[in-house]
């Protein structure tokens, strides 16, 4: 599967796509705004020559520009070769779905992968929680990236989600706790004294006025994730199970309540603009949710992300808190902190890349930098949203956001293609294609996403289908119906479990090259099955549920979400957890 640059919207395979992206960032180094990137000799030798001679003309002459500009020209005129960060082949991660009783899901799927080229340990773990406070459709979501060690990873996932539970139970009496789970936050009370808890005073005793109370509804529950990523960092600071004397583990987080609105709550006043804790600007997602089914919290510190497919354009829901963010650098400079030069953006105090976390309590210098206030957002959930993909940095470090959401989109759109070849034929199709005309400008634009998923659509209903018959040959079968009249009727009808055969993850991925490009061989290479499950239901006979279709397509869309991953150079823990929503059955 291809990746649509998008400097230069050349198709390109994830595993030449670091190399692809270093020689963009070499290029701009250089000065050439232009995307190309084939530039001769001569011209790169004149630009280095013109720089060089303007850097030395002023007055802060800095060696380290220097050899930037140095590194860039010797790798642009370089004969360097991409190569391949992993063998594709050899990954076996297997997804885990996860059932959840929620009107607004359809399935749930997660996926890791250690990175065993660069990482000797997982430290990622995730949060999945259903009937949370013990309310129908409310669930509870979440990812943690570990940093240095598991353990605040374990120790923030397993606590977490308890005391979020506390501080929403003592607002709302809806959000029940059980007697095992008060046992447990009696005991956290040894720790959050009477002093702590006048210090949490700031969370509620802030000043406001008429005007904030009617436009930011959800306020509360800002002030309850506000709290509970205090007290869960409190908690880190007794040091269970740390190794280290010195350097304490400590971790990202992201995470996410996820609730459906009463019906008789679907009035106006309840579908308030999108308002977080930190007032971000005008947004897409600003608007009054007229019609929306739910309601999505979202709080995130550190590096770990979350993004919502909406109508076909990615929204970044959380904040990137590290030294790569101009705001937090200064934060931490004004406060007496320390941002090495280490590239590409330095590290705080020598030390750590993000500079909002939980833990990293071994070292009161760097704690004093790295705080765990959570950043938050409230968003409606209506039937235009599609995906939630929640995910560690090992993603996000090489793949953006819109990046992302095409892959996502043409796996979803893949599998349900090779779906209804294997429910109408029997067979799978050996050659598929996809066209994915997409530009700069319009990357971000959701009527470009929709074109782009009508002329996936056509493809799936107007186009030639080769099939291979049960010699070998190619044949032509005409495909009359479209995919959403096919799977209205086809979700209902009854189908042999041996026309169900497993198919290999290499005729998922048989998607057009790109012009000029040789498949990589680790994808040719690639015999992992990806059965459709056919559990006999009837005597002899078998059904297909949409609920089974649905969880299989999130497992696979999880799963090569890590191997585009993998393949694009990652250096860290992958992690990868997503959610269909009910809009992905319009697309």
């Amino acid at each position: 599967i291809s990746i649509l640059c998008s400097a230069c919207q050349q198709a390109i395979y994830p595993y030449h796509l670091l190399y692809h992206k270093k020689i963009h960032k070499a290029l701009t180094l250089l000065g050439f705004d232009s995307p190309q990137t084939q530039i001769d000799n001569k011209t790169l030798l004149t630009q280095r020559q013109k720089l060089i001679s303007k850097l030395t003309r002023t007055p802060k002459y800095s060696e380290t520009q220097m050899q930037k500009i140095d590194y860039s020209f010797e790798f642009l005129i370089g004969n360097h070769t991409s190569t391949s960060y992993c063998d594709l082949a050899n990954i076996n991660n297997p997804s885990t779905s996860k059932k959840i009783n929620n009107s607004l899901i359809k399935a749930v799927s997660i996926c890791q992968d250690r990175n065993s080229k660069w990482q000797g340990e997982m430290e990622d773990r995730f949060i999945v929680l259903d009937s949370y406070g013990n309310r129908s459709d409310t669930c509870f979501l979440g990812l943690v990236d570990g940093s240095h060690g598991a353990t605040a990873a374990e120790t923030v996932a397993a606590e977490l989600p308890l005391l979020f539970l506390d501080q929403l139970a003592q607002t709302d009496s809806s959000y029940k706790k059980s007697k095992d789970e008060q046992q447990i936050l009696d005991s956290f009370a040894t720790v959050i004294k009477a002093d702590y808890r006048e210090k949490e005073k700031v969370f509620s005793d802030k000043p406001g006025n008429d005007e904030t109370n009617k436009t930011n509804t959800y306020e509360w529950i800002h002030k309850a994730y506000a709290k509970s990523f205090w007290r869960m960092d409190r908690l880190l600071r007794l040091g269970r199970n740390e190794v280290s004397k010195v350097h304490w583990s400590g971790c990202s987080a992201v995470t996410c309540l996820l609730e459906r609105i009463p019906s008789k709550d679907m009035d106006s006043t309840e579908e308030e603009e999108i308002k977080h804790s930190e007032n971000t600007t005008h947004s897409p997602l600003a608007r009054t949710a007229k019609g929306a089914a739910g309601l999505l919290h979202v709080a995130n510190t550190g590096n770990a992300h979350a993004v919502l497919c909406k109508n076909g354009k990615s929204h970044c829901l959380s904040k990137e808190h590290s030294t790569s963010n101009t705001s937090e650098r200064k934060r931490i400079l004004q406060n007496g902190g320390n941002i090495s030069t280490n590239e590409p953006d330095g590290l705080v105090e020598g030390y750590l890349r993000t500079t909002r976390g939980l833990g990293h309590h071994g070292d009161p210098v760097l704690k004093r930098s790295v705080i765990p206030v959570p950043h938050t957002v409230s968003v409606p959930i209506d039937d235009t949203c599609q995906f939630l993909i929640l995910a560690s940095n090992g993603l996000w470090e090489v793949l953006d956001y819109n990046e992302v959401l095409v892959l996502t989109l043409t796996t979803f759109t893949h599998y349900l293609r090779m779906y209804q070849c294997i429910h109408q034929n029997g067979t799978l199709p050996s050659k598929c294609q996809y066209l994915m005309p997409l530009t700069q400008d319009n990357l971000n634009d959701s009527k470009t996403i929709k074109d782009l998923q009508n002329r996936l659509e056509i493809l799936h209903s107007n186009e030639d289908i080769f099939l291979t018959d049960s010699k070998g040959n190619l044949k032509q079968n005409k495909s009359k119906c479209s995919r959403r009249n096919y799977l209205q009727k086809k979700m209902d009808s009854e189908i042999f479990c041996d026309k169900l055969a497993s198919y290999t993850g290499q005729e998922l991925l048989k998607i057009v090259s790109p012009v000029g490009s040789k498949p990589p061989p680790q994808f040719e290479e690639d015999t992992k099955t990806y059965p459709f499950n056919c559990k006999s239901q009837t005597a002899g006979r078998g059904r297909v549920t949409s609920e089974t279709l649905y969880d299989n397509a999130a497992s696979y869309i999880s799963e090569q979400l890590v191997k585009m991953a993998l393949a694009a150079g990652s250096r860290d823990n992958i992690t990868i957890l997503i959610v269909l929503l009910n809009g992905c059955d319009k697309i």
